[in-house]
């Protein structure tokens, strides 16, 4: 099954891997996303076609943290205009950016997260899901 969302979300993960290579030389956040793993397949490829892709603000390098505050380790950076996919959101600490003063984080791959204050979404409110853990 072939969506333009689809299309969409595996461009993403290009963009974002090519960003992460030339953070540090390495690949990080690989998942089996795509790849025929079995059971999961169907169920994450579904969640994937569900994601929708927001951008950085422009100028800012943004920090990936492990959970919705700064007290948690940042694991990576984002360049400013890069575009992410939000899979869901949660609250957490105020912060402010570019887009306001917010305490929703968004949850951009299993265990990092970013601030929605540096991502464009067009709105101070979810549009995501929330977290569930």
């Amino acid at each position: 099954m072939t969506t333009e969302k689809q299309h969409r979300f595996l461009d993403l993960d290009a963009v974002v891997g090519e960003l992460d290579e030339d953070m540090d030389g390495s690949v990080k956040g690989e998942t089996d996303a795509g790849k025929d793993t079995g059971a999961g397949t169907t169920t994450a490829m579904a969640a994937a076609a569900s994601t929708r892709s927001f951008q950085i603000a422009p100028g800012q390098q943004v920090r990936v943290r492990t959970g919705p505050s700064t007290s948690h380790p940042v694991v990576r950076k984002l360049a400013g205009g890069s575009w992410v996919g939000i899979h869901c959101q949660r609250r957490g600490q105020r912060i402010t950016g570019p887009y306001g003063t917010t305490d929703i984080w968004d949850n951009i791959a299993p265990g990092q997260y970013v601030s929605d204050a540096y991502v464009h979404t067009g709105s101070d409110g979810p549009v995501a899901p929330s977290c569930t853990s």
